[in-house]
């Protein structure tokens, strides 16, 4: 919890950070009244703030009235140099692997309980693909995901499963023991599949990228047509994959 700075003299800024304070992994989308408990200040305060950051993009207002760090928050974090780094090193491999297949390729991070998209090349034939960068996919309907899930504590999954899996399509997979099975293949084969189960008409293959100690870094993936052969893709998203983990060691 952020702490109560409640108090005369917290500067605006103090209490704009305890308010971003709140968010955590365990706690990605918070209402008014949460931010202003976990923060100490008055909802009055609460609000307005809450507000300006909505405002400036540094938070993002849900349908359900609640709130989750914005764009704007990623796209200045992006730029400490261990993001901009993994950006700069994937960049050339994403748009080589795109124009090679044809379809459209993704670098993901783990951002609390989803994954981030954080560079993306898609090319003119590609299948219809609404994730932007700045983008969030659920870990358990995507190959990305899944590759992230995999190489993560395992609480994260528990977490997961408690919360309940979403079902996207009906090709989802929502079977806690299932998915267990799929992520064990996941680390064991180094490729992670995804075949409709976030959206009808689309699969996806990816892998993980890994830092020297089998440190997480994040995953390539390619989306392309539900016609597709997607497990020839599977060597060249490996390959890439490979390339730029050897680059961010």
């Amino acid at each position: 919890m952020a702490g109560n700075v409640n108090t005369p003299g917290a500067s605006v800024a103090s209490r704009v950070f305890a308010i971003l304070d709140c968010f955590e992994p365990a706690n990605p989308e918070l209402s008014l009244t949460q931010l202003a408990d976990r923060s100490g200040l008055p909802l009055s305060t609460a609000r307005r703030l809450i507000g300006e950051l909505v405002a400036w993009g540094g938070l993002e207002r849900l349908v359900d009235n609640r709130y989750r760090v914005g764009l704007r928050l990623w796209q200045v974090g992006i730029l400490a140099p261990q993001q901009r780094g993994l950006r700069e090193a994937a960049a050339p491999l994403i748009h080589d692997l795109s124009t090679a297949t044809g379809e459209t390729v993704q670098l993901v991070i783990l951002d609390g309980r989803e994954a981030l998209c954080v560079e993306k090349a898609s090319a003119a034939t590609a299948v219809a693909n609404r994730t932007e960068v700045g983008g969030r996919l659920p870990l358990h309907a995507t190959a990305v995901g899944k590759c992230l899930l995999a190489h993560s504590p395992q609480q994260l999954l528990v977490d997961l499963v408690a919360d309940g899996l979403l079902r996207h399509t009906s090709y989802t997979l929502v079977q806690p023991g299932r998915l267990v099975n799929e992520l064990r293949d996941v680390r064991r084969h180094g490729v992670a599949f995804s075949r409709e189960e976030m959206s009808l008409g689309a699969v996806s293959v990816a892998a993980p990228v890994l830092a020297s100690g089998g440190r997480l870094r994040g995953a390539i993936g390619i989306v392309a047509h539900s016609n597709s052969r997607i497990d020839r893709f599977g060597p060249a998203v490996r390959t890439a994959a490979l390339a730029l983990s050897r680059q961010v060691s």
